[in-house]
């Protein structure tokens, strides 16, 4: 196995070029966060000739709803959520240039052409929220408090561990590794 790649925020052309489905990534930079109730108002404030809330070109959305932060830490855990919820929402946001998300689980057929055709990356995240929390070196709220948890957030990370699940050429590491296991088992 070879060494995870460091990567920086935003995701520029050449970086996101040089990442393939399986490959093992520590992320560095700005990472916004952002579940359900966030993209409706992401999608409402579009349909109003809105701005969003962050500057969407190249950068990485998380999806998550971070639990309080203990006394002397920057976030409490903060895993990833099914990033499922958010496929009715993801084309138009890498129509618009999100770069990466970062989530757990499948992606719709949708959302794989449009990372092929946005060229964009899904990332999963590993699902030990502490050890999240800890590539978490600033958090700060930066619209729709109201929503507690699932507040968007821009979170300044370091070597935050994820794994490229869906690369710009439309390779998924889900649907390759169920065929590499069948291959090798029968």
């Amino acid at each position: 196995m070879s060494s995870p790649k460091t990567i920086n925020t935003p995701l520029t052309a050449e970086t996101i070029a040089n990442l393939k489905a399986g490959d093992e990534v520590l992320i560095n930079g700005v990472v916004y966060t952002g579940r359900d109730a966030a993209h409706k108002r992401f999608f409402a404030a579009l349909d109003n000739n809105e701005d969003l809330p962050f500057p969407i070109e190249g950068s990485v959305i998380f999806y998550v709803g971070p639990t309080p932060a203990p006394p002397g830490t920057v976030i409490g855990s903060a895993g990833p959520t099914t990033s499922g919820r958010m496929d009715g929402f993801t084309p138009r946001m890498l129509s618009m240039g999100l770069k990466g998300m970062i989530g757990k689980g499948k992606r719709s057929p949708e959302v794989i052409a449009a990372c092929k055709e946005h060229k964009a990356i899904y990332f999963a995240g590993l699902s030990v929220a502490a050890l999240l929390s800890k590539a978490i070196k600033k958090s700060e709220v930066v619209a729709y408090e109201d929503l507690g948890p699932e507040a968007v957030r821009r979170l300044e990370v370091e070597n935050f561990p994820a794994i490229v699940i869906i690369d710009a050429d439309g390779n998924n590491l889900y649907e390759e590794g169920i065929k590499e296991y069948r291959e090798t088992t029968s």
